[in-house]
């Protein structure tokens, strides 16, 4: 089948995050505006700058039995577990070629890391240093490859119409759904399983963020860390999980009675071509990927109410999204209702556009924008309808939200769905 006019839809959703084991738990923590931030408990982080961290509320060890997790790094682990949910959320009982529904080569899977197995890596160089060659796993190799998490879903539902990992950094997992989005449109699939994990909660990763100046050093105050567009922001703040979708064309998610979340638009890619690490400061490439997103679907700037900002409580990169929205939305970006997720969730890295399309596809499914919290003193230069306090009732009748992500290296991701 090929095609460039294809309809997606959402019919599926799954996620696993400091908020909660599931889609359901993560979803309640975010409309009650709770954080899920917490001090790191143990000899390996008392010497670090940094001692705060948004673990997962519910460690996979609890989840996957162990003799399959003890061969998955924690990404995979995280990654499987929020495929499965989306997997049978979508109303999926088997994998693909054993229930009927669907045909493995009409099926994909793109799910992303930013990092990869990077616990994986370190913890067996440190097997390796103190307890010798033979001690060392195995399984090393595909547990610390960034494509073991995409690898390991795509062989959990049998999908043989292409499995992918986008690696952009923290875009990574905004870019692995817009990836899927035109697997299906383009006619390579109908239905593609795509999101984003992350499992970079480790000494070294977060000692080398402390020393570039990037994360948060509130660590009498966990839960008020990550603070988007506060004039006492510092920050970002390290989480972990996955969040995970099923997308589906509209005919074939018509044709097996599938229920529909809302429609997936399609993305807005650019690359800033500034630093490797340092946000363009006005917000070109990020305007640039806006523009690109409302070009490649006709979305009109009124129709576009709500949105969940990059937003990392960082000094620079909250003011450059606005000002790039500014440039692109003009006026119309008044009656945008801005989350900041990240704000309770910390930053997923590579995970974070999964989860945060999860909350976008939540947002429009139940017409209500969670709220952003921590925002005490309003950065000045933050010229934007920011939630804050309580969730936000979404206006009635047919509505479009957008999902940003930005990356290291100049990655710009925005995505964009529709109610239907």
């Amino acid at each position: 089948m090929s095609s460039t006019n294809r309809t997606v839809v959402v019919t599926g959703i799954g996620a696993t995050t400091p908020l909660g084991g599931d889609s359901a738990s993560t979803w309640e923590g975010l409309i009650a505006g709770r954080s899920g931030v917490r001090p790191l408990e143990g000899e390996r982080f008392e010497e670090l700058p940094v001692r705060i961290a948004a673990p997962a509320a519910v460690d996979p060890g609890e989840v996957l039995p162990r003799p399959q997790a003890r061969k998955l790094d924690r990404s995979a682990q995280f990654a499987l577990i929020a495929a499965r949910e989306a997997w049978a959320d979508a109303g999926f009982t088997a994998a693909a070629g054993e229930d009927g529904n669907i045909q493995p080569d009409r099926l994909g899977a793109v799910i992303a890391s930013g990092i990869g197995g990077v616990t994986t890596l370190l913890d067996q160089y440190d097997v390796l240093k103190e307890k010798g060659v033979r001690r060392v796993s195995p399984h090393t190799v595909p547990m610390l490859m960034p494509n073991g998490p995409s690898a390991n879903v795509g062989l959990e539902v049998n999908a043989q119409a292409g499995v992918h990992t986008p690696v952009s950094a923290c875009a990574s997992g905004a870019e692995a759904i817009g990836y899927a989005i035109e697997m299906i449109r383009n006619g390579r699939a109908d239905v593609v399983v795509a999101g984003g994990t992350e499992a970079a909660i480790h000494p070294l990763p977060i000692a080398a963020f402390a020393n570039m100046m990037a994360m948060s050093k509130n660590n009498d105050e966990p839960e008020r860390a990550s603070r988007p567009y506060d004039k006492a922001r510092d920050g970002f703040v390290l989480g972990e999980g996955a969040g995970v979708v099923v997308l589906e064309s509209a005919e074939h998610a018509a044709a097996r009675g599938a229920r529909v979340y809302c429609e997936a638009l399609g993305q807005g890619l650019s690359a800033d071509s500034h630093h490797i690490a340092q946000p363009e400061p006005t917000g070109r490439g990020v305007a640039a990927a806006v523009q690109n997103l409302l070009d490649n679907t006709g979305l009109k700037p009124s129709e576009v109410v709500h949105l969940n900002a990059h937003a990392t409580s960082t000094p620079q990169g909250d003011i450059a999204e606005i000002k790039a929205l500014r440039k692109v939305l003009g006026d119309d970006l008044d009656h945008v209702a801005i989350s900041a997720t990240k704000s309770m969730t910390g930053h997923l890295l590579g995970g974070a556009g999964g989860i945060e399309t999860v909350a976008t596809v939540l947002a429009l499914h139940h017409r209500l924008a969670p709220p952003t919290v921590n925002v005490d003193d309003m950065d000045d230069e933050i010229e934007a309808d920011v939630v804050r306090g309580e969730a936000r009732a979404l206006p009635e009748g047919t509505i479009a939200a957008i999902n940003n992500s930005f990356g290291f290296g100049g990655h710009n991701v925005v995505l964009a769905f529709r109610t239907v």
